[in-house]
C-alpha cells in the first residue's frame, strides 16, 4: 500500500514557521517513501477563511518548495459527502441536538459540584441529552439554534472496542469518552472539524496522518468515527510543536513569523527551512 500524507491547514491566516515544519515533515515522509502528498484546505469556518488567506498558503508552499499530488480538496465544496455520513450516524441514534449556549453550558457546569475533565477542559455536561423526541422537534421546528452531539455512550457500545496506532508509542487503546458529546455538525453546517477530517482522510485514502501532538487526544473521536462509519483507520505520527525563544508554540496571531512577513524581511527559502527544522 502507498503511503499517502497530507497537509490540511484552515485559511484564517498566514502560515508561520510551525506550519512549514508540519508540511515539510508530512512531505518529506511521502516523498522519500515514493508515495503521494496531498494538500486539503480546511474551510468549514465560512466566516473566518478567507480566499486571500487560501492563495497565500499555496503561495508559501510552493516557495518552500513543496508540491503536491493531485487537486486541492476544499472542504468546502464537500459538503455533500459530510451530511451523507452525518445521515448515517443518526440513523444509527448516535446523534442528538443540543438547544444549550456556550453561557448555558457554562452555568451548568459552574453549578455542578465536579465536572468531569478532558484534554481540553471541562466536558459537556450532557444537558440535552435526555430531551425527548417530541421536545426536540418542536425546538427544530421552531427555528432554534442548535449544534448536533454525538453521544459517546451510546456510539461507544455500538462501535465497541477500537484502536489506532502511533509511530513511536505502539497501538493505543480508544477512549470514546475523552472528549465526552463532541459537536460532530452544526444547524447550517453538516459537519465540524472532527466528522470532516475522518471522512476526508477516508476518501482521499490517507494512510498515514501526520500532524502536531496537539491533536493525539483527537484521535480518540476520529477513531469512534472511522469504527462506526466502517472506514479503515490510518497509521497515526504527532509530530512535535515548534516554539518561540520563551516556549510559546507559535501561532496565527504572531504575525511577525508568518512565511509571509519572513519572506517580506529577505529571507531565503533555506534559512527558514532551517528554522523550521529542516536543513
Amino acid at each position: 500500500m502507498p503511503l499517502i500524507t497530507r497537509f490540511a491547514p484552515s485559511p484564517t491566516g498566514y502560515l508561520h514557521l510551525g506550519h512549514a515544519f508540519s508540511a515539510l515533515t508530512a512531505w518529506h515522509r511521502a516523498r522519500d517513501a515514493g508515495g503521494r502528498f496531498l494538500l486539503r484546505i480546511e474551510d468549514i469556518d465560512i466566516r473566518r477563511c478567507k480566499p486571500e488567506f487560501e492563495a497565500a498558503i499555496l503561495d508559501d508552499l510552493a516557495w518552500l518548495g513543496l508540491d503536491w499530488d493531485g487537486d486541492v480538496r476544499r472542504q468546502s465544496d464537500h459538503f455533500a459527502d459530510y451530511g451523507a455520513a452525518l445521515d448515517r450516524l443518526q440513523d444509527m441514534g448516535v446523534v442528538y441536538p443540543c438547544f444549550c449556549t456556550r453561557a448555558d453550558i457554562a452555568r451548568e457546569i459552574a453549578a455542578a459540584q465536579s465536572a468531569p475533565h478532558g484534554p481540553d477542559g471541562p466536558l459537556y455536561p450532557g444537558t440535552c441529552r435526555g430531551l425527548a423526541p417530541a421536545e426536540r422537534r418542536a425546538r427544530v421546528k421552531a427555528g432554534a439554534e442548535f449544534a448536533l452531539r454525538l453521544d459517546c455512550a451510546k456510539a461507544a457500545d455500538r462501535a465497541g472496542p477500537y484502536r489506532f496506532f502511533e509511530e513511536g508509542s505502539g497501538w493505543i487503546d480508544g477512549e470514546p469518552g475523552l472528549h465526552g458529546d463532541v459537536v460532530i455538525a452544526r444547524k447550517d453546517t453538516p459537519t465540524s472539524y472532527h466528522l470532516a477530517v475522518t471522512v476526508d482522510d477516508h476518501l482521499q485514502g490517507v494512510t498515514l496522518v501526520s500532524r502536531g501532538i496537539d491533536l493525539l487526544p483527537a484521535t480518540h473521536v476520529h477513531g469512534l468515527l472511522q469504527r462506526l462509519l466502517g472506514y479503515e483507520t490510518p497509521r497515526y505520527a504527532h509530530h512535535r510543536l515548534l516554539t518561540d525563544a520563551q516556549g510559546r508554540r507559535f501561532a496565527k496571531r504572531d504575525q511577525s513569523l508568518t512565511l509571509r512577513a519572513l519572506r517580506e524581511a529577505g529571507a531565503a527559502t533555506a534559512d527558514v527551512r532551517k528554522r523550521a527544522g529542516f536543513d
